[in-house]
């Protein structure tokens, strides 16, 4: 089946809704060869995804995860996910991590997917850890986290079984340099079904179809965005120079800008001020924000990326308000006691 699904793809033609979930079926089957998955995988990024693509491919996949049973006044909220695709390389601390901290001191709903570092020293699971925050939570007690303190992490390996026999194949892409579509769906399957999604992209040809693609899996509020930092690109709103951002609310259809930080109170700060490290680097350098205590440009990154989550949760009229109710939260301590609190959550 693959071959004639990688002979299709290398003549550069797209694959149906059909054939993809064929697709998936083979590449999760443990009785698939990972050299076949990883020639699928290969012939699949060289035609170049389609934003229907990666959302059928999303679409397949989610409905193959663990969802958490969460009741419906919790579902009835605004869900907020903040996560980045990752990839960029430039080992910054865990911004989007600290924003997701700061939005659920805001009492926004917060349901975090993430894992241990791939591409970076510490990944999202990795400092939370570090922080006393429980990351091996049960579906049930994510639920009940998620319910009473507006937070919970969903620790992807735990509720995406189908990936452990994936792993090999995008093993033999990266030993051969390729990139697949795996490195765009970890914030695309969220088994707790965001309704609103602060996604950050390596590369700003990414931010339109990735925001189409939130689009389509139901997503009501998005923004998938990529900063400039001198000749790198940040998968964040970046402080150090341009942003791309794609931005859509409801049914209506997204806008794509370019804009600058101009307009926010930003000291002056180079890429290496964002510099992060191992997990209790990390866990100090987010505690320290988090406390206030941390006043430079780590800090200023945290509240643009914090303004534009509070403003995707519908809590702010812009992105300027929420800079502002993020210094105000985390200057009045709701973001420190919220820290504290979530580390008292036990499995």
């Amino acid at each position: 089946m693959f071959d004639e699904l990688i002979s299709q793809l290398r003549q550069g033609a797209g694959l149906s809704t059909a054939q993809i979930g064929l697709a998936v079926s083979h590449l999760i089957e443990e009785q698939v060869s990972p050299e076949a998955k990883a020639d699928f995988l290969t012939a699949l990024a060289s035609k170049g995804e389609t934003a229907s693509e990666i959302a059928a491919f999303a679409h397949e996949l989610r409905e193959k995860s663990i969802p958490p049973p969460l009741d419906a006044e919790t579902r009835q909220r605004e869900i907020l996910d903040v996560c980045g695709t990752g990839g960029d390389r430039l080992n910054t601390f865990n911004i989007s991590t600290t924003v997701a901290l700061v939005a659920a001191s805001a009492e926004v709903t917060v349901a975090k997917h993430g894992n241990r570092a791939i591409t970076s020293q510490s990944g999202s699971a990795d400092v939370l850890e570090a922080l006393g925050i429980p990351v091996d939570l049960t579906p049930e007690q994510a639920a009940h986290s998620l319910r009473d303190h507006h937070f919970a992490f969903f620790f992807a390996p735990k509720y995406h079984p189908a990936y452990k026999h994936i792993g090999q194949a995008r093993k033999i892409c990266a030993d051969r340099g390729q990139r697949t579509i795996f490195n765009f769906l970890g914030p695309l399957l969220n088994p707790a079904r965001p309704s609103a999604q602060l996604v950050g992209v390596p590369d700003p040809k990414l931010c339109e179809p990735i925001a189409q693609v939130l689009q389509l899996l139901g997503v009501r509020r998005g923004m998938v965005v990529s900063g400039c930092a001198g000749n790198a690109t940040l998968d964040e709103l970046s402080t150090l120079g341009e942003n791309t951002i794609a931005e859509f609310y409801q049914d209506r259809g997204f806008t794509l800008s370019v804009t600058s930080p101009d307009g926010f109170p930003l000291l002056p700060a180079t890429l290496a001020d964002l510099q992060g490290g191992n997990r209790e680097t990390n866990a100090r350098i987010v505690r320290a924000l988090l406390e206030g205590k941390e006043r430079g440009p780590k800090r200023d990154a945290v509240l643009l990326n914090s303004g534009a989550a509070l403003f995707i949760a519908g809590k702010t009229r812009s992105l300027l308000e929420g800079w502002d109710m993020a210094a105000e939260l985390i200057d009045s301590g709701k973001s420190a006691a919220k820290l504290k609190a979530l580390s008292t959550v036990r499995c």
